[in-house]
């Protein structure tokens, strides 16, 4: 399959509430997600670094993607080079060997009015 997308995305909003209504329900417990898209023939190698408003930038966080795959990547799962902090603002910047397509979506489960929000990424080159 012909690839799709672009090597550079950038989320500039990000947040990961430390509180949800049931932390015993992985799909209900608040998260950031990039929901990205490998519909190429190769095995993608992303970095993802994340930046903050009042301290250097941390990353790289290194991820690979198989060919003609997706994967929905929480924030919240990230762990090396240490974890995204939970009630801070951030922004990241993800780049890829290969083209891809990214989504950013957020769930909000802190009250019981769930909130779900998603946008697509900014994209270049």
């Amino acid at each position: 399959m012909e690839p799709i997308g672009k090597k550079r995305w950038a989320i500039a909003e990000g947040y990961i509430p430390s509180d949800s209504l049931d932390q015993d329900d992985p799909a209900l417990v608040s998260h950031e997600t990039a929901c990205i898209l490998n519909a190429g023939d190769g095995e993608a190698h992303l970095t993802i670094t994340i930046f903050f408003k009042d301290r250097e930038p941390v990353g790289p966080y290194r991820v690979s993607i198989a060919p003609q795959r997706t994967l929905h990547l929480r924030f919240n799962d990230l762990e090396e080079p240490e974890p995204v902090p939970r009630d801070t603002d951030y922004a990241s910047i993800i780049e890829s060997d290969l083209p891809i397509v990214v989504q950013h979506t957020r769930l909000d489960s802190r009250r019981s009015e769930i909130a779900l929000l998603s946008t697509m990424a900014f994209g270049e080159s």
